[in-house]
């Protein structure tokens, strides 16, 4: 796939969003606040889920980690 394709492509993509949200309407100071706000929206979501997927992520790894092995370091000795 050469370059020029590739740039045809993302402008048929953004024509394409442009149409589906409407916003080939909107006056230039409309679709600067429409972009900014759907922008902060997927920037927020994408740092919320990273934050998230990786604290579950590590929860289950630690879980994991120590679920074979060691499990007698945790217990008292009942028979001396």
């Amino acid at each position: 796939m050469d370059v020029k394709s590739t740039k045809n492509y993302l402008y048929w993509l953004f024509c394409q969003f442009e149409l589906i949200t409407c916003s080939y309407l909107m006056e230039p100071w409309e679709k600067v606040l429409f972009y900014t706000f759907n922008l902060t929206m997927v920037l927020t979501l994408f740092y919320t889920t990273y934050v998230f997927v990786s604290v579950q992520f590590s929860s289950a790894l630690h879980f994991l980690w120590h679920f074979p092995g060691n499990q007698h370091g945790n217990t008292v000795s009942v028979v001396k």
